[in-house]
């Protein structure tokens, strides 16, 4: 949970930076993800090579931890860098919320 949180919280104070410079809001939420996107996945690979030592030298319990683990960390990846880009995104082509500024 922790780190789905962190995922999210990166990627929106990216597209804030965004705004602050002046872009718009389809400009800034590509760019705010895309400037994001790296620093989730150095933050997830480094949990998930962390995971995988565990599952190869843990037995019983860890490895189920760490199969939990990396499971979770996939998930939430996918859903911070593309379904919430993609629900952004037809928010904000299909006029429901009209800015991102506030």
């Amino acid at each position: 949970v922790g780190m789905a949180v962190d995922a999210n919280i990166i990627i929106f104070e990216r597209i804030r930076e965004e705004i602050k410079i002046g872009n718009n809001p389809k400009a800034s939420i590509t760019n705010g993800y895309n400037r994001a996107f790296i620093t989730i996945l150095d933050a997830n690979i480094t949990t998930l090579i962390t995971a995988f030592v565990l599952s190869f030298i843990g037995s019983g319990p860890i490895k189920g931890f760490a199969t939990t683990l990396s499971v979770g960390i996939i998930c939430s990846m996918f859903t911070a860098i593309f379904l919430t880009r993609t629900i952004f995104m037809s928010l904000l082509n299909n006029n429901i919320i009209k800015n991102i500024y506030k």
